[in-house]
């Protein structure tokens, strides 16, 4: 490999920007946050500046058992950082990729990640002041979120609102606790499940609702809301702002399950496959040709480009398989397809002729190039 000299970093002429694609990058440090949770660090041996929108994730693509392993994390780390990236994993009993994360990955080692990509991300949703709640492991995005208001010197009004099952549970505290001090826009509030024995804690305690919320934050009516974590987190979140009439359009959220980013709760999955009140061409065969593949298969209209290439015994990646995370991009070179994706492909690449193979259907004769 080349070797890169610190100055070289600041070249502007070989400096590279990070556009949303497939990488590769090399782990560069690894930081045991609690007890299982890990930070992973990573960046190129070119100098790139990893910019993205703070909220955004990457798909990680991995061999694990000799077998391809696709999943989604967020950015943990900050744009306003730009040399670097990181993620944080937690270890999920039965996680297959978290736990080869957590048992395997190194400093020096090399995997490839699909991204940037995300519509859950505070530059998009600009506000003055802002609510930021987590729970678990969805600390990360929101995190991010707090990372760049901090180092850009924003004065955005943040409360921030976490909950986490012990005081040693909590992600980030020491960074936490840092942030609540050197600024007055940073307003930190930490909830605890529980308190095991012989741990310390002063805070809250038990499960954030609407009174809780309303003694931490009494004006959170006015402040653009993020909010990531466990699934029955975040419903208990929805439910108690609802009743408080909160106007839900400033409401946003993302969800983890298992050892993967889940997306988010608001976006709808496409119903693909339905021809709506005309259903004479339900069962209407179309040729879908994979042109680099040289194959050719005969599928229903309707069908989405992933499920035909399955058919192929063509594998296209997908990590989301709802138009989010943009791994299962390729290219359509002729015929008719109809897409509904949630963000995961920009204006730019559809003009091109690029698709999501998971939430486009096929209308007709395709040509694909794959």
């Amino acid at each position: 490999m080349q070797n890169i000299s610190g100055s070289d970093f600041f070249n502007p002429v070989i400096t590279q920007t990070w556009t949303n694609g497939r990488h590769q990058v090399r782990c560069l440090k690894v930081i045991q946050e609690t007890a299982d949770v890990k930070t992973f660090c990573f960046g190129m041996q070119q100098p790139v500046l990893f910019f993205f929108k703070p909220g955004q994730f990457v798909t990680l693509e991995l061999e694990i058992d000799h077998e391809p392993e696709m999943r989604s994390y967020t950015i943990s780390s900050s744009p306003s950082i730009p040399y670097s990236f990181s993620i944080t994993v937690k270890r999920v009993p039965g996680g297959k990729v978290s736990n080869w994360l957590h048992d395997n990955l190194a400093v020096g080692d090399a995997l490839v990640v699909h991204g940037p990509m995300g519509q859950f991300n505070s530059a998009d949703f600009p506000a003055s002041k802002v609510l930021l709640l987590s729970g678990g492991v969805g600390i990360t995005p929101v995190m991010s979120m707090a990372r760049w208001f901090f180092n850009t010197n924003s004065d955005v009004d943040m409360a921030f609102v976490h909950s986490a099952r012990t005081p040693e549970d909590i992600i980030y505290r020491a960074e936490l606790d840092y942030m609540s001090t050197r600024i007055e826009n940073f307003k930190l509030h930490i909830i605890c499940e529980r308190t095991p024995t012989g741990q310390a804690w002063s805070g809250y305690r038990g499960y954030l609702n609407r009174e809780m919320l309303q003694l931490i934050a009494p004006d959170f009516a006015e402040r653009e809301i993020f909010c990531c974590g466990p699934a029955v987190y975040m419903r208990a979140v929805r439910e108690f702002l609802q009743h408080a009439d909160y106007d839900m359009s400033r409401y946003h959220e993302e969800s983890f399950g298992g050892d993967t980013l889940i997306p988010s709760a608001t976006v709808q999955q496409p119903v693909i496959g339905e021809t709506g009140p005309d259903k004479e061409s339900v069962n209407t065969l179309c040729t879908v040709k994979f042109m680099s593949s040289g194959r050719q298969i005969e599928v229903v209209e309707g069908t989405t480009l992933n499920e035909a290439a399955a058919s192929a015994s063509l594998k296209i990646p997908k990590a989301c398989g709802m138009g989010i995370c943009g791994t299962c991009k390729v290219k359509v070179l002729d015929g008719q397809t109809e897409m509904s994706h949630n963000g995961g492909i920009d204006d730019e690449e559809i003009e091109q002729g690029y698709v999501l193979s998971c939430c486009t259907i096929i209308k007709g004769n395709v040509e694909i190039d794959y």
